[in-house]
């Protein structure tokens, strides 16, 4: 009897699983439509470019009375439909990335960048990630490409095996960008944990992929010995512990050697048989990278070094390219009704 119980409360959760992914895969065919019919009406405008912009407003109006309740044709987004024509026509890039996503985000990638390279990169990176399109644009105005391609200091490729070496790089930052901290001069270094801590969903997003935040001043026992490790990550995408060391000053050499120190105590005392190599991070605020790179040369231990900024020390046309708290709650809304057109009001 208990078998039989079993078996239809199985059947039903597969049931249930497979009704899930068939309106996923309906709402996602919605959208690759959407994206395409808009594709399609900025590509007839533009081949009549002779009607003006009077014949867009005449075009919204008539759209309106033959279809009351349809969304997102307005004379504005209708020219936004000829701008995305215009500049996506590579029909490989509107199949594989503007089709997988809503047409707000494919909005930001074409008013935000103006290379199809630099639009396939954020475009992929959000489908991947399942950015909203609030976080899309924050990614974009704090130069995530430029952070994440840059050339990485560290010695992953030396000490880890070339996959999870690879792994490894692509998850690093330089600079991080902790825009969500009211930085002051005067803070320490503990007041800056327990700001990241505190803002522990903008700090995993920061981060990246996979991060699993698992405590900050982390206590470990050595003998009679206590040490505490500024931040403790577990990364699911690289199955390894991520430790963290955060520092307010300059890089010196002496924090590659503690870092290699922690990571011995976290391999010994966290990691199991299922887990690959802990991985070490030293955040500072400065670094010679000649010096960075000597004191990494001879460490056992995986470890990354990175600077890190506060929004109040961006450049003023990256901080102000920031979305303002308002549009962040506005494109949060958008998200939930994106299939149906971009918020015209």
């Amino acid at each position: 009897m208990e078998l039989q119980e079993s078996t239809q409360i199985q059947l039903i959760t597969d049931i249930k699983d497979k009704i899930k992914a068939a309106q996923y895969r309906a709402l996602l065919n919605v959208n690759e439509q959407l994206i395409r019919l808009y594709w399609d009406i900025g590509n007839d405008l533009n081949k009549n470019t002779a009607y003006g912009n009077k014949f867009i407003d005449t075009l919204a109006q008539e759209i309106k009375l033959a279809f009351p309740e349809a969304k997102g044709y307005s004379a504005r987004n209708l020219r936004y439909m000829k701008r995305f024509a215009r500049e996506i026509t590579d029909q490989n890039f509107l199949q594989t990335v503007s089709a997988k996503l809503p047409w707000s985000h494919n909005l930001v990638l074409i008013e935000k960048l103006k290379t199809m390279e630099s639009r396939y990169w954020y475009g992929v990176k959000a489908i991947e990630n399942g950015w909203s399109v609030a976080v899309l644009e924050h990614q974009i105005a704090t130069g995530l490409i430029d952070r994440e391609q840059g050339g990485k200091l560290q010695n992953f490729e030396k000490l880890l095996p070339e996959i999870q070496s690879e792994l490894a790089i692509q998850t690093m930052k330089d600079p991080y960008i902790f825009d969500f901290v009211e930085f002051d001069e005067k803070m320490k270094e503990r007041q800056i944990e327990d700001e990241l801590v505190k803002n522990i969903t903008n700090f995993l997003l920061e981060m990246g992929k996979g991060f699993a935040y698992m405590g900050h001043q982390y206590p470990l026992t050595l003998g009679k010995d206590e040490f505490a490790l500024d931040i403790l990550f577990y990364n699911t995408v690289l199955h390894c512990y991520v430790v963290v060391d955060l520092k307010t000053k300059k890089f010196i050499p002496e924090y590659a050697g503690k870092m290699n120190f922690y990571l011995s105590l976290v391999d010994e005392k966290l990691k199991t048989e299922i887990d690959n190599p802990s991985i070490g991070l030293i955040l500072c605020r400065d670094k010679n990278r000649t010096v960075a790179e000597f004191a990494l040369k001879d460490m056992v231990k995986p470890i990354g070094v990175s600077e890190y900024r506060f929004t109040q020390e961006l450049p003023d046309e990256i901080r102000e390219a920031f979305p303002e708290a308002e549009k962040w709650a506005e494109h949060i809304v958008i998200e939930t009704a994106d299939v149906t057109g971009r918020n015209e009001n």
